[in-house]
């Protein structure tokens, strides 16, 4: 697993401004699934989080991993300044997990609206790419 808190700081900075991401899962069927996404990261956990709804098409496909979880990889991009955090997502419907996912996710972003079907993608990050 890779040290996300022995990153230098334009990494800490790039991962806490506010950037939207792209998430990217695999199909059964090989194909990329790719769609925007808000997501945060626990510098020291290594454990990046997605909040959305538990009908969405990522959380249905992620869902149906297992425990095992999916491949996934998020990437943010702004000019020149790019990274990708690849690694296996779960997900959680646990309510602690969620509401500390949303508490996240407004200190990044903004207050999401509120969602009783709302679950949470945690990945853990195996890998960085990038220049930022």
């Amino acid at each position: 697993m890779e040290l996300l808190s022995e990153r230098p700081g334009s990494f800490v900075d790039f991962w806490t401004e506010r950037h939207l991401c792209v998430l990217s899962t695999v199909r059964a069927d090989g194909t990329v699934h790719a769609t925007p996404v808000g997501a945060t990261v626990d510098l020291k956990t290594g454990i990046a989080r997605v909040i959305c709804s538990g009908t969405s098409h990522k959380a249905r496909q992620i869902r149906a991993t297992g425990a095992l979880g999916a491949a996934v990889a998020i990437t943010q991009v702004d000019g020149r300044r790019w990274s990708t955090l690849e690694g296996r997502a779960v997900l959680s419907d646990d309510p602690e997990k969620i509401a500390d996912a949303v508490r996240r996710y407004a200190d990044r972003y903004r207050q999401p609206r509120v969602n009783p079907q709302r679950v949470v993608l945690e990945i853990v990050v195996t890998r960085v790419l990038g220049n930022a």
